[in-house]
Order: structure tokens, then sequence, then C-alpha cells
């Protein structure tokens, strides 16, 4: 037995007058390491460096006393100065025995852990006694494992490589560079291209560490990594995942990962898309994973449909341990890289039609965050179309309710004038739900409920009952929201209740969303699917500038959608009128061809038409066709605007100018080439019998009483240039809202808008060749405004047939000091005069510019009602 070590005054020495003994310094050493207390450990570490580096120390020695150093830093970090100790390693990196280099570098690499650039001065000697290991093998009898020399020194060596990525960056590689990065490229390469399938466990195990560590250290170094390497790497790893053996799978699906995040990597990792695949159907449930996880960091804008769809099939037959991975990794693929967003929808349907017990909240919140903040295209309306179909059947999962629930009661209106799907329909198929469902649902169609009935009067009396019952509700939040929501009309005014139940605005986008944070919480921050889900696609780039170009104009983004074409797009016939002076100015310049002065009454009568219909042809002659389809929700409105080429040849040079008053917010996009921006840019062409298409959104910002203007110019291959100026159908009434007044509320606001600058009036005679005015002319003049004006009629204010009042807010996308939208209540009544064949219009409103433009609108439209 050993004598008893004593351990004080600074020393390790042996008991017995300083007489040396290896085995005792071995066990002393081995017990500080074991005991590593704080007071300890700042007493001895000095004596444990000092028999560290002593040359008098033997192997034996040294070796314990690296092991023991390492254990005592990890419980004292900042135990040694990597400035001060570094020397000390070189020279022990300097020794021959292979047992003291394995323990000096696993010392090593601990202290580079925490200390990594202090440490960097050893590369080029790492890089010698590698390059001495693999390039020379020379290596001890007694530390060839298999013929290997000593595989643990090896790779040892190449992870304390991996902690520097930059060793070789600004080298010239191959070209006479560093001598210690040139043997550097060397090793790895002889690893990589001459590492030989062995028959024998052992070797092979021992030979694939080494090589996969090599291939580590490639993706350490990333894009400073020569190409060829990183090719040569994935070719390896190609191989590996599709071997027999699941260890070397799962190391190679795993590194596989790692190597295609390096740019330029992919395209060698989708190469071997088809072998991931199948280890997704692997017996083991890691390797499985592993392959979700390269799945995952493979797919991009080209092929993610694929591999969405083939994750979504094998969701059907995918165990219960990974379902909730699947599912959580397929919502985040398919919203990363969905070019149409329509698609994205329909596959967290199939999500959760095919396992809805694992798609967590933050799945389906994404959904109902993504199609509110969109409302380019008709990704709104075919959500709800598709969510009230998802519905209509008996059997869905809970999770299906929940997201129809919300989305139909924001966007139900989008779809409600289809056959079907009215208003009444959409609370049949949400409400057959409500005793299958928890509470938590139950609050999401109580709300859903609220905003249908607000919508659609014949929902009411369906409504009612409800909330009646529920009022009394065991739920607190039932109980709460079906008490507020059946007393809300009692205690509020239309406005208000109108405003309440409005549809809520885009939600906030933040820097990661709630499914990368639940992928992040599940899987660490250095997971390759953590870093792919956090690196944002190309497509989400496009979204976020078009986002960032909309925020900065105050309003939503839009993108193309595919329109009818231009024939059935202007079956209302309906088009604008440009003013007389600009008109004449363009016929009196003889280079440029204008539009007729006999066509200006037809244009007139068609703008007037265009500012109450919601689609028709704007402009027609025999060379162009301009067609307009709007609509509008609150302050913003969307404009489609189609140039259709009715000449025998094509038209050249074709460009459109529209007018950006500061009332308005516009942002245009269009054919390529088709908007002039003021940048001298040639136009687009529109070949013979073809059209071009230009989309405006539009906010408004205050009241007004014009239209914006549009001019049209272009060149046919006569070389004619032809000049049209032209008006948007863009008026006041565009941006009303209507609100229903029962006869004592209208006649209180009437008379406090009593003053000259709210009141606006005027008298108009009907044309002698009118028809007269009649009860049927009168339907269409309160037609005209209920469905024109998108005034409310309000029944028993008018004491006789001859007489129709309305009343509407007109909405603006500004702010007041407290955030709130700023609106203006707005007033009309039309009076008239059957024996005199004469009508008074006269409106009031908060503002003077809103009373003019309804009059104005209000007058016109009456007039052509009558031919």
């Amino acid at each position: 037995m050993a004598p008893m070590t004593k351990v004080g005054g600074g020393k390790l020495s042996s008991k017995g007058g300083g007489v040396k003994n290896d085995a005792t310094q071995c066990l002393a050493l081995c017990s500080l390491a074991n005991i590593s207390g704080l007071e300890l450990i700042q007493a001895m570490h000095v004596e444990v460096q000092h028999i560290l580096v002593s040359k008098g120390s033997t192997e034996q020695v040294k070796k314990k006393a690296a092991l023991c150093l390492l254990r005592l830093t990890r419980t004292s970090p900042n135990l040694i100065s990597g400035r001060i100790f570094a020397p000390h390693v070189v020279q022990l990196l300097q020794d021959k025995h292979l047992g003291v280099l394995t323990s000096v570098m696993s010392l090593l690499n601990g202290l580079a852990s925490q200390q990594t650039e202090e440490y960097g001065v050893l590369i080029p000697n790492i890089v010698h006694i590698l390059s001495v290991l693999v390039l020379k093998k020379d290596c001890a009898r007694e530390y060839l494992y298999y013929r290997t020399p000593s595989p643990w020194l090896q790779i040892k060596l190449l992870k304390f490589l991996q902690l520097y990525p930059d060793a070789i960056e600004g080298h010239d590689i191959g070209m006479g560079g560093n001598d210690h990065i040139g043997q550097l490229i060397n090793v790895v390469t002889r690893i990589m291209f001459e590492t030989e399938v062995s028959d024998s466990i052992n070797k092979s195990n021992a030979d694939h560490a080494i090589l996969f560590e090599a291939v580590n250290l490639i993706v350490a170094w990333g894009t400073t990594c020569p190409p060829e390497m990183r090719e040569g790497a994935m070719n390896i790893l190609g191989k590996f995942i599709s071997v027999r053996e699941p260890n070397i799978r799962y190391l190679g699906l795993s590194t596989m990962a790692q190597l295609a995040q390096i740019d330029g990597s992919v395209e060698g990792a989708k190469k071997h898309q088809a072998t991931v695949l199948v280890s997704l159907k692997d017996a083991d449930i890691s390797v499985r994973r592993r392959a979700l996880d390269l799945l995952f960091v493979i797919c991009d804008t080209d092929n993610a449909e694929r591999i969405v769809d083939e994750l979504v099939a094998h969701l059907v037959v995918a165990d219960a341990s990974i379902r909730e991975e699947m599912v959580l990794k397929i919502a985040i693929l398919a919203e990363k890289y969905a070019t149409d967003l329509r698609w994205y929808v329909d596959t967290i349907l199939k999500l959760i039609s095919i396992s809805g017990d694992y798609v967590s909240d933050p799945i389906w919140h994404r959904v109902v965050q993504i199609v509110t903040n969109h409302p380019q295209g008709d990704l709104q309306g075919y959500a709800a179309a598709t969510l009230f179909l998802a519905v209509s059947t008996h059997r869905c999962h809970e999770t299906t309710v929940r997201v129809a629930a919300y989305i139909l009661g924001e966007f139900g209106f989008l779809i409600a004038e289809r056959p079907g799907m009215s208003g009444e329909e959409q609370f049949h198929v949400l409400h057959q739900h409500w005793y299958n469902v928890d509470t938590q649902t139950r609050s999401i169609l109580i709300s859903s409920y609220a905003k249908l009935a607000n919508l659609y009067e014949e929902c009411r009396p369906l409504v009612a009952p409800v909330f009646a019952k529920s009022k009394n509700s065991v739920d607190v939040e039932v109980q709460q929201r079906c008490a507020e929501y059946a007393s809300m009309r009692e205690a509020f005014s239309p406005e208000a209740v109108e405003d309440l139940l409005r549809e809520m605005p885009p939600f906030e986008d933040k820097r990661r969303s709630a499914l990368e944070l639940r992928l992040l919480e599940t899987e660490g921050e250095n997971s390759a699917a953590v870093t792919k889900a956090s690196t944002p696609s190309e497509v989400e780039q496009q979204r976020a500038m078009l986002n960032a170009q909309m925020m900065d104009e105050g309003m939503a983004p839009i993108d193309e959608q595919e329109e009818p074409e231009l024939e059935e797009e202007m079956a209302d016939g309906a088009a604008e009128a440009a003013e007389d002076e600009k008109i004449a100015a363009v016929e009196a310049n003889p280079t440029l061809v204008g539009i007729p002065k006999d066509l200006i009454p037809a244009m007139r009568k068609a703008f007037s038409n265009l500012c109450t219909s919601p689609s028709g042809v704007l402009f027609e002659n025999a060379m162009l066709q301009v067609g307009v389809k709007h609509e509008y929700v609150g302050a913003q409105g969307r404009i489609s605007v189609f140039f259709g080429n009715l000449h025998a040849t094509a038209l050249h040079n074709f460009k459109v100018k529209v007018d950006q008053p500061d009332h308005l917010r516009v942002q245009m996009q269009g054919t390529q080439g088709l908007i002039d921006d003021g940048e001298g840019d040639e136009g687009c062409s529109i070949e013979n019998k073809t059209q071009a298409k230009m989309l405006l959104l539009v906010e408004v910002t205050a009241p007004f009483d014009d239209a914006p203007s549009m001019r049209i110019t272009f060149e046919t291959e006569e070389g004619e240039r032809h000049d049209y100026p032209l008006r948007l159908p863009l008026v006041a009434t565009c941006f009303m809202e209507p609100v229903n007044l029962d006869p004592g509320a209208f006649m209180q606001r009437w008379k406090s808008l009593e003053g000259q600058d709210r009141e606006c009036q005027e008298v108009m005679r009907l044309p002698p060749n009118s028809s007269g005015i009649d009860e049927e002319y009168m339907s269409r003049v309160s037609n005209i405004i209920v469905n024109g004006l998108k005034f409310g009629r309000c029944e028993g204010v008018d004491p006789t047939p001859w007489t129709v009042s309305g009343a509407a807010t007109f909405r603006t996308g500004a702010k007041d000091v407290n955030g709130n939208n700023i609106n203006v209540g707005c007033l009309v009544r039309v009076e008239a005069n059957p024996k005199a064949n004469a009508f008074r219009v006269t409106t009031r409103t908060l503002h003077p510019l809103c009373s003019k433009a309804i009059k104005n609108v209000s007058l016109v439209s009456i007039k052509l009602a009558a031919l």
C-alpha cells in the first residue's frame, strides 16, 4: 500500500523526507481532482502546474497532472491565464510520449474553449503533431489501434482546430502560403479521401470517428474551406447515410445537416434527398429524427412542396413520439417557402386533419396571423371559404373549429355572397360544433357569433339565444363574453358597436415567430434546424421587403392576382371623364393624338357610373380599352386597372402616370415598365388582343373632393403618339361605411350639424327628356344612396315617399393624439319635387370637403338615374 499523501503547505509530496514516488504523486493529484474545493484549488493549482511542466516529472505524473488541472479549471474557469500558460503548453506539445500528448490535449481543449484567442498561437504545433500521425504514420507500437495511429489523439487535435474557424481564412492555400496551413489541408484531405473501409468493426469505428471530426472541421471552416473539400465531404456523407449500420447513418445525417448550412453546399445535399426520405422510415427513432432535421435543412423554394408533401404523407404512419416535432417543422417549412400562401393554408389544414392533437396553439395562431397580415390576392377570402367547407362536416378536429371561428368572424363577409355561404350558413356550420368543443373554443365561437350578428341582420335572432343561455355558464370567460356582447348594443351607440366589432388590425411581426421559439425551446440553440429556421428564406425576405415598403406608406401589402378577362371586367360599361382643358391642350399639339371632344360626354357618364359601381370600362376607343375594378374596406381600397389593346398592331412605350395627392397614400404595382416613375425608362409593349394590368392600394388620410388624375401615353407602330388624360373613379363616397340610425337619433345629429361650413346644398332640375319623378324612380334614388354612396337608409325619418335620408361614416387612416383613427360622420337628405321635376340634395358633415364631395356625387348619380 502506498504511503499516506500529505497535501499542504503548497506542496504535493510523499511522506518520507521528500523521496520521489510516482505512485504517491499520482494518488495526490487524483485526490485533489476529486475533492476540488475552492480553497484547496486556490492553494494547490500552482503546484499542479509546476509538476506538469517540470522536466523531472515522469510521463505518468504529467498525465495525471494535466487531467487534474483540467478538473480544477472546470471548477474555477479563471484559474489560469492563457497568455502566461500558453508558452508552457508549447513545451508540453513537444513531448514524444503520445500518452502525455493525449492528456495535454484534453487539458488544452478545456482551456481553449474558455479563452480561445489566447491559445490560437498553438495551431502550428497542433498541425505538426497531426501531420506526424496522419502523413508519416509515426507512432509508438503501443498506441497503434488496429493499425490506426492513436485515434484518440487525432480526434482531440481535430477538435482543437474546430475552435478556430478562421484559421485558414486569408491564406493562399496551395499557392505557397503558410507551411502549417498547407500541411493542415493535406492532412484533412488524406483523412477524407484515403480512409478505407475495413472488415474489422473496431478499426472502422476508429477510422470513422477521425473522419467525422475532419468533416466537422470542414463545417467549422464554412465558406473559407476550398469548395472541392466541401464537395468531397458531402459525397462521403452521402455514402454513410446509405449504409445499414444505424450509428453510421445517424452520424452521417447529423453531420450532413451541419454541412448543408454552409452557403453553396445545400445543392450537394439535395442530391441525396431520396436517400434521406428512406431514412425517414427507419426503425430507429433517432435516425428518423436526424433525417427529419436534414430534410428541414435542405428544403428551399425549389423542393419545398415535394418535401412538405412527403412529410405530410409520412405523418399518417409516423410514431406518436415524433409527430409533434414533424408537425412543427412542416408548419415552419410551409410558411418559409410558400410562394402562394393559399398552399400554406391548405398544408396546415392537412396537418390538423391528420394530427390535430399534435398541432399546438402557436401553429394555428400563426395561420391566423399570416392570413390577417396578408390581404393581398384573395388569401383571406380563400381561407374563409376553405375553412367554411372544413367545418361543414360534423366530424372535424377542434383546432379546425378554432381557426374557422376566428377567420369566418373576421373575413366571412368576403364569401357571404357566394351560394350556400351566407352569414346565416356560416353561423350554422360553426354552431353545430358548440356542444363538442371545450370552453376555450366556445370563447372564440362567441366572438365570431358577435361579429356575424353585427354584419348580418338574419344572424341576430340566432345568436341572441346562445348569448342568453350562456350568460350563466360556469366558465367565467364564456359567461363574461356572452354578457358583454349581449348588452353591447344597449350600452353603446351603433357607431361604437361597429368600431368594437370591426376586423382586427394586422398583428405585429416579431423577429422570431412563436414557432421558431418553440423549436428553439425543444432543440436548443446549436441545432441545425434552429439555425435554419432563424435564417430568413428568399420568399420571407421578399415578403418582409414588401411589408416594409407598405408600412412606410401606412398600408397593408398587395400582390398581383389573376383577374378575369378584360371583356368580363368591363361588362358594366363605365369610364371616367378627363378635364376639357387638358384634352384641348393635347389636341392643340400636332405631334400628339388626344381624346376627341365627342367622347367627353360618354366619358363623364361612365366616370359617374363608376363612382357608384364596382367595375366597368373607364375609357374605350378604336385603339385602347381601359377597365377598372375597385373595392374598399374602411379607409383602404384596392383598384385594378386593365389596359387592353384593341388596335391591329402592338402598342409600344406604353406608360401610365398616376397622380398621388396629399390626402391619399398610394402603392402601385403593375406590368413591368407600365408605371411611369419619372425616371425616363421605356414603357411596356402591349400586343394585339392582350392587356397590361396595374394594381393600386390606397389609403385615405383626409377628406377630399376631387379624383386623382391618370395620364396614359403610348406609340403605335405607325409612329403615332397618343396621350390620354383620365381620372380614376376614386371619390370620397368610396370610403364610406353605412350607419343605421333611428329617426330620433338622425334628427338630433342633423340639427347638431347646422352651420354654413358643415352644410352643402344644391337644387337640380332633371333634363326635359327624363321620364319624370315617380315611385319607381325614387326607388332607384334610394338604391343609389344605399348601394352606390354606401349610406345607411334611415327609415321613418322621411315624412313623404319623396324624401330619402341616410347616414354614414367617412373612414380615414389618419390617427389622432390617442392613436385612434380619425373618422367623419356624414348625413344626406335627397328631397324630390315631382311637380317641378327637381331635386334638392343637402349634405351635412363635420368637414366642408366631405359635404361638397357627397353632394356632387349624389347629384350626378341621381341625374344619371333619370336617363
